[in-house]
């Protein structure tokens, strides 16, 4: 027996002497104690944080859901989908809808319609997300950038019949924000050309151009139900299929390369593998989810709408003063209120804007670099002309927190910190 176990034997009020391995874990333990006490004591205040977006939820998205789960279908193409499908093709005079686990694979499908090969172009803006340029390499086509138009942040019309070559096949406008391209003039070149128009609405769905719905106007559209877009089934999307002879084949796509869409319908026996095509089919769950705020796209569209007209009301005399710009909406255009962004004068400027709103607990969020400055955009696409705006104008926006349900403490919030931020920063 070694001599603290004496002690404590016989003295239990003794100091106890631990052997030195355990007296050494006490005394590391110890100081973690009271170094995390310290760090609490003196840590600044956790300021809550206005987020940039809250996914939409209307109420009874778990109520489907659960209906889904009881009925014992949860896999796709349920009665959620197919509600999901009629909602919209009636809402929006669309041929076909057919909902697709992304806005991704949407376009990804879109560009397999088109039926590129190896050595065909696209012409595309440079001002979007990876998925609109993926798309064409996927189907087999090569990426070809253009500039954009600074008032609207879309593909600049005017430059596209320059970049027509031979090798030409499609044109992919990116609807930026919810505002329409100047879709005329883009279906006259398409026309003169023989080239398709994909529309990537991803961000469009309720926006109009000239009263048309967004993403029905082209040969084919794509709509996005991410959780950062208006209307959300956490992930998932949407395929516009505007003429009726792209549908079966679509379907086929759409459906692991069979025809079992026309089997489900009773218009043949059994099914077959006719066709190349992947699983584009997003859960049931997904879409009873999605079917809840369908029923709802009035009162979401018009909630978002009194957000951002709010804050176009708020900023205008900054803008007229000339401090910053604010989004056109073209005369034609009826927008979905899917963003509401600010430039300022430079990216040095954007960045201490984002960093003050930061500190004053609100975020706000810069969006696209420009693809054709990415590695993926250097290896696999080219730039046709000049980059006048896409760099530059991408580098000055900023976006606001907007979504459905914003509060208008919430929202006057951002305002007032953003206004101290232009009186401590004058022009």
């Amino acid at each position: 027996m070694g001599a603290w176990e004496e002690t404590i034997r016989h003295n239990r009020t003794a100091p106890i002497f631990l052997p030195a391995p355990i007296a050494l874990f006490m005394r590391i333990w110890y100081n973690s104690i009271i170094s995390k006490f310290r760090i609490i004591l003196y840590r600044k205040p956790v300021i809550l944080m206005i987020s940039f977006n809250v996914p939409p939820y209307t109420g009874k998205e778990l109520l489907y859901m659960k209906e889904a789960i009881d009925a014992h279908k949860i896999s796709g193409d349920g009665k959620f989908t197919r509600q999901c499908s009629r909602i919209m093709e009636e809402r929006f005079h669309a041929a076909r809808i057919l909902l697709t686990t992304s806005g991704t694979s949407a376009l990804d499908m879109a560009s397999l319609l088109c039926k590129f090969h190896k050595g065909d172009e696209v012409i595309l803006p440079s001002y979007t997300f990876s998925s609109t340029a993926n798309a064409v390499l996927m189907g087999g086509a090569s990426p070809v950038f253009v500039d954009i138009r600074p008032d609207t942040m879309n593909i600049d019309e005017t430059k596209i019949e320059a970049a027509v070559t031979p090798a030409t096949k499609a044109i992919m406008v990116v609807h930026y924000a919810g505002v329409a391209c100047e879709m005329d003039t883009i279906l006259d070149i398409a026309r003169r050309h023989g080239l398709k128009v994909i529309e990537d609405a991803a961000q469009g769905m309720m926006s109009t151009y000239k009263g048309q719905y967004l993403g029905t106007i082209g040969d084919i559209g794509c709509y996005s139900y991410h959780e950062t877009k208006n209307y959300s089934m956490g992930e998932g999307g949407a395929i516009i299929i505007n003429h009726r002879e792209d549908i079966e084949r679509a379907e086929i796509l759409r459906e692991k390369g069979t025809n079992r869409s026309k089997f489900f319908r009773g218009e043949i026996d059994k099914y077959s593998w006719v066709d190349k095509g992947d699983s584009f089919l997003p859960s049931e769950l997904n879409a009873a989810y999605l079917y809840a705020q369908l029923e709802q796209m009035d009162a979401i569209n018009n909630d978002r709408l009194r957000v951002y007209n709010t804050y176009r009301a708020a900023f205008a005399p900054l803008a007229e003063a000339g401090r910053i710009d604010l989004q056109t909406i073209p005369q034609d255009c009826v927008h979905n209120a899917h963003m509401f962004y600010i430039k300022l004068r430079d990216l040095e400027e954007r960045t201490a804007f984002i960093q003050y709103m930061k500190e004053a607990g609100i975020c706000t969020v810069f969006h696209f670099v420009p693809l054709h400055s990415a590695p993926a955009g250097r290896k696999y696409g080219r730039f046709h002309g000049e980059d006048v705006y896409t760099t530059r104008e991408s580098d000055r926006l900023v976006r606001l927190p907007l979504y459905y349900g914003m509060t208008e403490t919430d929202q006057q919030t951002v305002i007032d910190a953003a206004m101290r931020f232009f009186e401590r920063n004058p022009a």
